[in-house]
């Protein structure tokens, strides 16, 4: 076991990635490519479709923080172009220059993907995009928080083609050579969709969270259907570029728990309120929840007595700023 000095600095570093950036906004990126067969156009139309409303509308993302190509234009309004390789650079293009640093982008590849040569691809109409062409794309995006998710086939080489500082990424298989269609894609993007993702009933779900949500799933319909697996979905998040599937106990999975399309209750309440006070209290409790988060983050690399000791304090602090934040809230009425 470590001691206590080291897991404070583990702890502090841990905070540090998850902290919460108050003027932060959200840009989605969202990209159907090939469809191919009815069969997957369908399905690839109903998972665009269904994000693009749940990012808009259940989680109120600006559209003009929203934008959305397919292979075809005219099947959604809410289209702004076809996913061709040109309009995937200008995409990229206007993230750039839309966001700042600090902000969260968040892409998710839904479609085809092959792999030959050592090489990933996701296939889109015309040229498709390697895993080093989109890592070249990121490159754009210094500085910001980026959720990178391929939820295609053969997607698993884009791990260590993207792994960086502030970027999570998922992929829907392992490795490249998992190339049968999966059905992950359309877990995660229920998870998001539907409240049963919510691990924690924070009243949020996390990128941490859909990831296992939708993990736990795809077991599931395996294991139902008597099938062997042959996708395994993995998430990076600590730049090693190693990716995991099991995340309970992995190295991954700090920044993906602080990573969410829904906006953060302690900003949006802190910006509802005229209460400086009451502000200040926000404040606080966000800082607190970074602890817990950071002191979760290291459980399993420490004495379970010290954790369970640092956790129940972590607690009663919260638990006690809860009460501030009533009894405050309660005198303005």
């Amino acid at each position: 076991m470590i001691s206590r000095s080291a897991v404070a600095t583990m702890m502090l570093l841990v905070t540090a990635a998850v902290q919460p950036v108050w003027g932060q906004d959200t840009h989605v990126l969202i990209i159907t490519g090939l469809g191919g067969d009815p069969e997957f156009r369908q399905k690839f139309s109903e998972w665009s479709s269904t994000l693009v409303s749940t990012v808009g509308e259940k989680f109120a993302i600006p559209a003009e923080n929203i934008i959305f190509l397919s292979e075809d234009p005219a099947a959604d309004p809410r289209i702004q172009g076809r996913s061709t390789r040109e309009n995937v650079d200008g995409a990229f293009t206007t993230l750039a220059s839309n966001s700042q640093p600090g902000d969260y982008i968040f892409v998710v590849l839904i479609g085809h993907g092959s792999y030959a040569n050592g090489e990933s691809r996701f296939n889109l109409p015309g040229p498709d995009l390697t895993a080093e062409d989109f890592a070249l794309r990121l490159d754009q995006l210094s500085g910001r928080r980026v959720a990178f998710v391929n939820l295609a086939s053969a997607s698993g080489e884009f791990v260590k083609a993207l792994s960086g500082e502030g970027r999570a990424i998922i992929t829907a298989t392992r490795t490249g050579r998992e190339r049968n269609e999966t059905v992950f894609g359309g877990y995660f993007i229920d998870a998001f969709a539907g409240e049963a993702a919510d691990l924690d009933r924070d009243g949020r779900v996390s990128l941490w969270e859909a990831f296992e949500f939708a993990r736990i799933e795809v077991t599931r319909e395996y294991s139902t259907s008597n099938r062997i697996a042959t996708e395994h979905a993995m998430l990076d998040d600590n730049g090693d570029g190693e990716g995991s599937t099991e995340l309970l106990d992995a190295a991954d999975g700090a920044l993906a728990r602080s990573m969410f399309l829904a906006a953060d209750p302690n900003l949006a309440a802190a910006r509802a309120t005229d209460d400086p006070e009451l502000k200040a209290l926000f404040g606080q409790r966000a800082e607190l929840e970074q602890r817990l988060e950071a002191l979760r983050a290291v459980r399993g690399q420490i004495d379970q007595d010290r954790y369970d000791t640092d956790l129940e304090e972590v607690l009663v602090e919260l638990a006690l700023l809860n009460r501030e934040i009533r009894a405050r809230s309660s005198e303005r009425e």
